[in-house]
């Protein structure tokens, strides 16, 4: 088998319902029932407010936009993301939810476009639209030949881990699940005689036993496990204790790469005994342009990271980390400040765990220390 490393694409949150569903080329029912905003079509022009005006229909690469360039020449042996959207005509909206996400099926090549390998599940929006919602989901995702992990049909689909193998035989193992913290409800949870996502109580020391448990029953030698994890608040930059146990003992256990994710901007990244834990990798791909509040976390900033990983150890090799900006719902190069900015605030915030970010000519962050 190849010992060189295994070289992995991740990022943040990937939500192509709502607005930006609207300004694809078969843009589904605007209708909402949030406690303000009643159509979707108000976050386009939210967006337009702040960044002028976007074109419509727009083609299913937009959203990705210059990051599309970024992931050909990083050319990452395997594409992992978050997709926190239900795609499906469902007019099911779940209760007690202030936002639903849901992307018309006919616009899946925009989800295409990435050319993922793995989509992950796990989250609180995969089930916006109740289990019509889930049903059409995971079948248009199957249709296109698109790989899901962290929700199935039963408890045993959505706990099993999605497999890919790479050049040289090796392979990459994903197992998905999300906590309550992430805003999960506890109902979306998947039975042994119902449909849903893979549940774990909040970052338990029984959960990370039973995820380790899974792990050692499929993993074989030069396998690279990657375990990704919704779980955490949409805003801040604390870790909580509970949450570093629970990565930790997800490594000692034998996962080399924590993908953690659910706020809206980046979380500390640490380097546990010689593997990644990314504790939050923010969002990616959104339609929050134009929304006030937060605007100190910059969450108009996005992060593509590209981690290699040695098979034989599990150990982290390298981890760059490519800057853009959510511009018209688009994503494009961040500029060289703000890119400083960031670099600052990342380092800041991952110094108690050992990391250090530098800045190299190219633009690129890149992780040292650890």
């Amino acid at each position: 088998m190849s010992a060189d490393p295994v070289r992995l694409f991740l990022c943040g949150d990937v939500m192509l319902g709502r607005g930006v569903d609207q300004i694809l080329p078969h843009p589904g029912d605007p209708t909402l029932r949030e406690p303000y905003v009643l159509d979707a079509r108000t976050y386009v022009e939210l967006a337009e407010s702040v960044n002028g005006p976007i074109p419509r229909p727009v083609d299913f690469a937009w959203p990705w936009g210059e990051a599309l360039e970024l992931l050909d020449q990083a050319a990452p042996e395997v594409r992992v993301l978050n997709l926190e959207t239900s795609i499906t005509r469902s007019d099911d909206f779940a209760t007690g939810k202030d936002a639903h996400y849901r992307m018309h099926p006919a616009n899946l090549p925009c989800l295409a476009a990435a050319r993922p390998d793995v989509c992950v599940l796990a989250n609180n929006h995969v089930m916006d639209f109740g289990l019509l919602g889930l049903a059409e989901t995971l079948d248009t995702l199957a249709s296109a030949d698109l790989t899901a992990v962290g929700a199935g049909w039963d408890a045993g689909a959505a706990r099993k881990p999605a497999i890919v193998t790479v050049d040289g035989g090796r392979r990459v193992l994903v197992f998905a699940f999300g906590t309550a913290s992430s805003g999960i409800p506890w109902k979306w949870a998947a039975a042994e005689d119902r449909p849903g996502v893979d549940f774990v109580s909040e970052a338990s020391d029984v959960d990370a036993a039973d995820v380790v448990d899974r792990v050692r029953q499929v993993r074989r030698p030069g396998d690279v496990v990657v375990a990704s994890i919704h779980w955490g608040s949409n805003w801040g930059y604390q870790v909580s204790r509970d949450q570093t146990l629970f990565a930790h003992a997800l490594i000692d256990g034998g996962v080399d790469v924590v993908y953690g994710h659910s706020s809206h901007h980046p979380r500390p990244i640490e380097v546990y005994r010689g593997k990644l834990v990314l504790y939050g990798c923010g969002d990616f791909i959104d339609d929050y342009e134009g929304i006030t509040g937060h605007e100190h976390y910059r969450d108009d900033l996005r992060l593509l990271y590209f981690v290699s990983v040695e098979p034989s150890t599990g150990r982290l090799v390298d981890a760059r980390m490519a800057p853009v900006q959510a511009r018209q719902m688009r994503l494009e190069h961040a500029c060289a400040e703000d890119v400083q900015g960031l670099r600052e605030v990342l380092e800041r915030v991952s110094r108690g765990f050992g990391v250090r970010i530098d800045l190299g000519p190219d633009g690129m962050l890149t992780l040292r220390g650890g």
